[in-house]
C-alpha cells in the first residue's frame, strides 16, 4: 500500500506542474483565436451578363441600411480576390506574378472582419462596429455611417516588390484596381448600389482599423441595397 501511494505521489509529481504549465497557454490560444465564418460557396454563373453590367454600372452613393446576407458578402469577396483555380491558386483578379499583395477587409454593423480567400471564409479582427469612427476618416462622408458592409481593399506590397522591386508599387496599384471593379460588377449584377471611395486619411484609417504595419489602406467600396424613397 506505501508503495503504491509513493508511485502515485510521484506521478502527481511529474503530470500536475506540467497541467499547470499547458492549461493556461492552451485556454489562452483558443481565446485569442478569431472567430471564424465559413461563408456560402460563391455562385459562378448569374442572371446578368457581363455586358449588361458593365452597361448598368453607376457609382451611387445612396444606399439602404438594410443588412446584406452572408451569401451576398461572400459573393462580392470572391469577386474581388476569390480562388478560381485552387490546383495554383488563382484568383478573380490578376496579380504580377501571383504575389498576390492585396489583403480584403470588410467593416459590417457586427464587426470587422478579414476574408481568407484559401476557404472561402472570415476572421472576426473586432467585435465593434467600426462604421461611425471610420466616416469620421474618409473626409466627412456621414452617408457611410450607415452603410451596411464597407469593402476594405489593402495591400503588403513587400509581396510583389521580393519580385519586381520598383515597379511593384504601381503593379499592386493596378492590381487593387482590378478587383474593385470585379467587387463593383458583381455588386451591380446582385442588384445593389455600390461606390468607391479613394479619399480618407491614411494615418487615421490605420489607427482605427489597428491594421498589421505592413499592409496599406489603398480603396474603400460601399455597397448596399437601393436607397427606398
Amino acid at each position: 500500500m506505501a508503495i503504491a501511494y509513493t508511485l502515485d505521489m510521484k506521478w502527481l509529481v511529474l503530470v500536475v506542474p506540467l497541467l499547470l504549465l499547458l492549461g493556461p497557454a492552451r485556454h489562452s490560444a483558443w481565446a485569442d483565436k478569431p472567430a471564424r465564418i465559413t461563408l456560402p460557396a460563391p455562385i459562378t454563373s448569374g442572371d446578368m451578363s457581363l455586358e449588361e453590367a458593365l452597361a448598368s454600372r453607376r457609382s451611387t452613393r445612396r444606399v439602404s441600411s438594410e443588412p446584406l446576407s452572408m451569401a451576398t458578402i461572400g459573393q462580392l469577396l470572391w469577386a474581388a480576390q476569390g480562388i478560381t483555380l485552387p490546383s495554383k491558386g488563382f484568383r478573380t483578379a490578376p496579380s504580377a506574378g501571383a504575389r498576390y499583395p492585396l489583403r480584403l477587409y470588410v467593416l459590417l454593423p457586427s464587426g470587422l472582419y478579414a476574408y481568407q480567400p484559401k476557404g472561402h471564409w472570415l476572421s472576426q479582427r473586432s467585435p465593434k462596429d467600426l462604421r461611425s469612427a471610420f466616416w469620421k476618416d474618409v473626409y466627412t462622408r456621414p452617408w457611410l455611417a450607415s452603410a451596411p458592409a464597407m469593402f476594405l481593399i489593402a495591400a503588403d506590397y513587400r509581396r510583389t516588390t521580393e519580385k519586381y522591386g520598383r515597379k511593384a508599387r504601381r503593379f499592386v496599384d493596378l492590381e487593387a484596381g482590378h478587383a474593385g471593379q470585379s467587387l463593383l460588377l458583381q455588386s451591380t449584377s446582385l442588384g445593389l448600389h455600390g461606390v468607391g471611395v479613394g479619399a480618407f486619411h491614411a494615418q487615421r484609417t490605420r489607427k482605427t482599423l489597428t491594421l498589421p504595419a505592413e499592409q496599406e489602406l489603398l480603396y474603400v467600396i460601399v455597397v448596399g441595397s437601393p436607397h427606398k424613397q
